[in-house]
């Protein structure tokens, strides 16, 4: 199966804000989140990407765009499943004042059990999110190969909850994961498991995922590393 690049957009104004944004019009990367956005690019500069998709969001089409550029012509596609958590009465508000909301603590310690007033459940989040990553990790092998790789562009908890979901964690235990403005992680879905290669890196030279080959039995005591002779 293909490789996946999981990135988070930069940083938005309403992170420096500490607003929980949610699915809000208007906002936009700020001056750090487009050098991040920068970075993320120049990473992925000597990557052949085959396709870039990304959350229908501006800030993560923002970030989307910058990293398509680095490729010619290719096209952001956007997907609806990897838009934000809808928080529903939550959207708009200091995340200081939620703190202090008795869901709070649920998110936290059980976000399986997690449903936002007048929004959606932390659960249905995790489900579309990896129906749409699965969905298209399928449709470009079938189309590209085992080895094409591809960029998916979202939100921290969406990238949370499809690597919780890849490295076989309860979403209880999601919160234990950091997916910082601009980082870049990485997934392979193998026909016996998902491998995850990366997570929550913001340097680094990824080049080496052009010779990847296809998710095969794990290597025990860690193997040789990428483009070492089998």
């Amino acid at each position: 199966m293909p490789t996946v690049i999981l990135v988070r957009h930069g940083r938005s104004t309403a992170n420096v804000a500490g607003i929980l944004t949610g699915r809000a019009a208007g906002v936009e990367l700020d001056d750090v989140g487009r050098g991040q956005a920068a970075r993320a690019a120049e990473r992925l500069a000597e990557v052949p990407l085959v396709a870039v998709v990304s959350s229908p969001l501006e800030r993560c089409l923002q970030t989307a765009r910058v990293v398509a550029e680095k490729h010619g012509l290719l096209p952001v596609q956007e997907e609806p499943g990897l838009t934000e958590c809808d928080y529903g009465q939550w959207q708009g508000r200091p995340l200081q004042e939620l703190a202090k909301e008795p869901l709070w603590s649920v998110v936290q310690r059980t976000p399986s059990q997690a449903v936002f007033p007048g929004g959606e459940s932390m659960a249905a989040m995790q489900a579309r999110a990896v129906e749409a990553i699965r969905r298209h990790d399928a449709a470009f092998g079938a189309e590209h190969g085992a080895g094409a790789v591809w960029v998916a562009v979202s939100h921290g908890d969406i990238i949370k909850s499809v690597l919780a979901d890849a490295l076989g964690l309860d979403l209880d235990l999601f919160q234990r994961l950091t997916v910082n403005p601009g980082s870049v992680s990485i997934v392979r879905y193998g026909t016996e498991r998902p491998e995850v290669v990366a997570t929550n890196t913001d340097s680094g030279d990824l080049s080496w995922l052009r010779g990847l080959g296809p998710v095969a039995d794990a290597q025990v005591g860690g193997g040789a590393g990428p483009g070492a002779a089998s």
